[in-house]
């Protein structure tokens, strides 16, 4: 079946978790479904849910006998292990040709291209937070023949990005949504070593917070806890913007949930094609409101939503979740333990990559993260090798102006002065870095070093003007495995890449060995475990406090998230946006040497948080570690922390040993 609106293809594409689900919807008012396989999907948390290799190849010819379109999720980032996996998946793919596959991590491409595998079409996941248009134009030439967009994205921007790209438009109208940039939330695999970008989310952003700020406490119940979309009455919008195909959310949703949810929205489609001037919106809207599993919002999709995209009447109920199951309660970060770190020790001794370690090229280098100038002079007076300057100025810092840029890179000495993107740019934000950097091109670049770069789209039209800069590869590009560092390099020509946050031990350990790509780790600091549009501080906007107490360890002027685990501290940036961080520091300086040995190079410290004199101590103290590395257990016993305490991270997790696959939680 099929459905046009002058002359647009409109797509109702449904949800199936399993397949007898599948054999229902698949009947339903839809044009197609969308469902994961036995792996390599994200949703991997439920029991009995996905399908079989047999179970796929019959729901392909199933969806096909009627006309309508199969499409198989394939949207985890894969460690090395999952590369073995995913070669005889694709290998059975191709031969059973969905219509298309739903794909995260860039690694996808090669495993397709390098066999030649002609019957699987690409369609970028959700997670790959497409969010601009020269993202669009860099994954065309991979051959992407359609886009989810952003969750952040709105209609305007849609239609906008649509008309010049000519890229087919997916586009969530209904279900279950995230607070936090696609694939830019790791704190489920700093707390719980479940990866939210591998399919094992333990929802934090579904715990009861409270928010605190200037001495004030605020009663902000769940201030992380989106509603679900609501676009049943904006069909007329959706089809004006250019979008295909109108996503349903739901692969984890019950089937009589989802008969409703279907029918209803090809029944509202089918009535305002057939009648646009007298469509009503509203009609039988009631049902989806009285069958709600939360609050309803349109999200983004007019404009930046506010509080209003906050849920609050069901959460922590039996309707938290599809399921009535509350994945995780309040936990703390795990503290930095001795026995812990001997079994990294351990681990890393087995990654020896083939290096010449005796040229200079090989020496550690301490990079330094900084968010103001004040703060670089103090890392580069301490013997920093490399300073970048942040794309995402924390409030009340301002951004560089190019009068700080040149006096910067004037007394650098032998150090980089490197300037960073923001995570997240809009075409604003790229007009004005493509203006700054072609300007650059007639006064030697500033006396930059380089560019640390946030996102593909950034990379494929930096890497166009031909700046003659390094360009390096930031943390959120989440490469997890050596065929997606091998296509950064490859393609966008990036130097070296940032190991992904949340490469546990054992992946962590296979990933530096077998990639090609020199790699750079954070080994110090808050790292940003979310990043969000949504503006927390407008809570102390909009609320009367309920009680005074000041912060523990960051100023009163920063908003923290507090339960009865502790508080992270929240930095708002001058582009609008909410970076939250961990209430621990991460502190790999006890294992520096192995991580050394087995092939790191880069080691930054994420310095953004810290004042002057407190950066001072930690570059210092990495400076020595870097010039004397069997020094480091010596160092790290003279440290203090300076927020709640010492943590591993994603490290706390996975296999201590080579061989021990099976663990998930030494």
């Amino acid at each position: 079946m099929a459905r046009y609106f002058n002359g647009k293809e409109i797509e109702l594409l449904a949800p199936a978790g399993t397949f007898p689900i599948f054999q229902e919807v698949i009947d339903m008012n839809c044009d197609a479904v969308y469902f994961g396989g036995p792996s390599l999907n994200m949703r991997m948390m439920r029991k009995g849910y996905n399908l079989s290799y047999d179970e796929v190849r019959e729901a392909i010819q199933m969806a096909h006998d009627r006309g309508k379109r199969a499409y198989v999720t394939v949207n985890n980032l894969l460690n090395e292990e999952d590369l073995d996996e995913a070669k005889r998946y694709f290998e059975f793919l191709n031969e059973v040709g969905p219509d298309a596959i739903i794909a995260q991590d860039m690694a996808v491409f090669p495993l397709i291209h390098e066999q030649n595998y002609t019957n699987i079409p690409v369609h970028s996941s959700v997670m790959m937070n497409i969010h601009n248009l020269e993202m669009i134009e860099a994954i065309k030439k991979f051959g992407v023949t359609r886009v989810v967009a952003s969750r952040e994205m709105d209609l305007n921007t849609a239609e906008l990005l649509q008309a010049k790209s000519g890229m087919e438009f997916e586009y969530f109208v209904h279900g279950d949504m995230c607070t936090v940039h696609g694939a830019n939330c790791t704190i489920s695999s700093m707390i719980f070593g479940n990866s939210a970008q591998r399919g094992r989310c333990m929802k934090p952003c579904r715990w009861d917070y409270r928010v605190k700020k200037d001495g004030h406490i605020y009663p902000t119940e769940y201030p992380l806890a989106a509603k679900d979309m609501y676009m049943y009455e904006h069909i007329p919008e959706l089809i004006k913007s250019g979008i295909m195909s109108f996503k349903i959310e739901g692969r984890m949703r019950d089937i009589e949930f989802l008969n409703l949810l279907v029918n209803q929205y090809g029944d509202a489609i089918d009535r305002y094609i057939a009648d646009p001037i007298g469509f009503n919106r509203t009609e039988n809207a009631d049902k989806l409101y009285d069958n709600r599993k939360r609050d309803f919002s349109t999200a983004y999709a007019f404009g930046k939503p506010g509080l209003s995209y906050i849920n609050r009447r069901y959460e922590g109920t039996g309707k938290f979740y599809s399921t009535g199951k509350v994945f995780s309660t309040p936990a703390a970060e795990r503290e930095l333990k001795e026995e812990r770190v001997t079994q990294i020790r351990e681990r890393l001794a087995d990654a020896k990559r083939d290096i010449d370690h005796t040229s200079k090229q090989a020496l550690p280098q301490i990079a330094v993260h900084v968010n103001n100038v004040q703060q670089a002079h103090a890392a580069l007076e301490e013997g920093a090798d490399i300073i970048y300057l942040t794309g995402d100025v924390y409030m009340p810092d301002r951004p560089y102006s190019l009068e700080d840029i040149e006096r910067l890179t004037a007394s650098k000495g032998a150090s980089q002065i490197i300037l960073g993107t923001p995570r997240m740019m809009t075409e604003l934000h790229m007009e004005q870095y493509t203006h700054f950097l072609q300007q650059g091109k007639q006064r030697g670049m500033y006396g930059l070093d380089g560019l640390l770069v946030s996102n593909f789209g950034a990379l494929h039209k930096f890497g166009s003007l031909e700046l003659g800069l390094p360009m390096i590869g930031d943390a959120n590009l989440n490469v997890y495995n050596y065929m997606s560092a091998a296509v950064y390099e490859k393609y966008f020509g990036v130097e070296r890449v940032h190991a992904s946050m949340e490469l546990p031990l054992h992946d962590l350990a296979n990933f530096i060995e077998h990639t090609k790509v020199p790699v750079e780790m954070t080994v110090h600091g808050s790292p940003i475990v979310m990043y969000l549009e949504l503006d927390l501080y407008e809570n102390t906007e909009v609320m009367e406090s309920i009680g005074q107490e000041d912060n523990a360890y960051v100023d009163n002027q920063y908003l923290v998230l507090m339960t009865d685990k502790g508080e992270s501290p929240v930095y708002r940036d001058w582009s609008g946006r909410n970076h939250l961080a961990l209430s621990k520091e991460l502190c790999y300086l006890p294992m520096m040497k192995e991580l050394y040995e087995a092939g790191v190079r880069h080691f930054r410290i994420e310095g953004k948080t810290y004042t002057d004199e407190q950066l001072r101590t930690i570059v210092r103290t990495y400076r020595q570690a870097a010039d004397h590395l069997d020094q480091c257990s010596i160092l790290f016993a003279q440290m203090n922390p300076v927020y709640a305490g010492y943590t591993l991270g994603s490290l706390q997790f996975g296999a201590a040993r080579h061989m021990e696959l099976i663990s998930t939680n030494a």
